[in-house]
């Protein structure tokens, strides 16, 4: 059996248990609930390291069609540009939900992508070193016309950072239930307008350490998720 076929039967089982305990044990507490209702736009600075909001930039909005889909999942969206003294620009973007329930979890960007118009060229996986360990966070390279835009993600499911494929974020759900527990979820997207996917990347790297770094350690945990123990 290929690992494609272990992967498919992995999420069809997890997606039976979990049906299966929706009906004998239904999560109660919300972990959204227990949480500070301090808005995103307050707990990211405007200014870390040698960045600064560049706030001459227009943020771009999606359609209203993908808008609606998004308001369905995200409670909060923060969308900032950030500038170094270089010129240099990097698009942040943090979408909260506070439902990671079934059918409520996050978007991902080579989903929302391509419903904006973007050709999405390549995803795959890496690991990042933030706050002294290692992220999993997933890259692609898009396009639209003559717009490279090549992206760094990752997700936090509840105080969890997940990987990018999707059985990842079934376990940690599963776990979740057994517990009595609704996860919450952040989605924490990086990018920059650049042809050079190498120097993109390089620089969204060293904007993501700088940002994480100047982050209330309490609120670092929903952004890159509990260090293991």
């Amino acid at each position: 059996m290929t690992r494609q076929r272990i992967q498919a039967a992995v999420v069809l089982a997890l997606a039976l248990v979990t049906a299966v305990l929706a009906d004998a044990w239904v999560p109660t507490l919300r972990i959204a609930d227990t949480r500070p209702k301090t808005p995103l736009a307050e707990l990211v600075p405007t200014k870390f390291g040698e960045w600064v909001e560049d706030r001459s930039m227009p943020v771009v909005l999606p359609s209203p069609d993908v808008q609606a889909n998004l308001d369905k999942v995200y409670n909060q969206v923060l969308a900032r540009t950030y500038v170094n003294p270089q010129g240099y620009r990097i698009m942040l973007s943090l979408a909260y939900g506070g439902d990671q329930s079934d059918g409520m979890s996050v978007h991902r960007p080579e989903v929302c992508y391509p419903a904006q118009g973007f050709e999405v060229q390549r995803v795959w996986s890496e690991q990042l070193a933030l706050d002294g360990r290692a992220i999993p966070v997933s890259r692609a390279t898009t396009r639209l016309g003559a717009r490279n835009e090549p992206l760094t993600y990752w997700i936090i499911n509840g105080d969890q950072v997940i990987g990018s494929r999707g059985f990842d974020g079934r376990i940690v759900q599963l776990q979740y239930t057994l517990r009595g527990k609704i996860p919450d979820g952040m989605l924490v997207r990086v990018s920059s307008i650049d042809a050079d996917a190498k120097r993109a990347f390089d620089t969204q790297d060293r904007f993501s350490r700088a940002m994480v770094g100047a982050l209330d350690p309490a609120f670092r945990i929903r952004i890159i998720g509990q260090a293991p123990d």
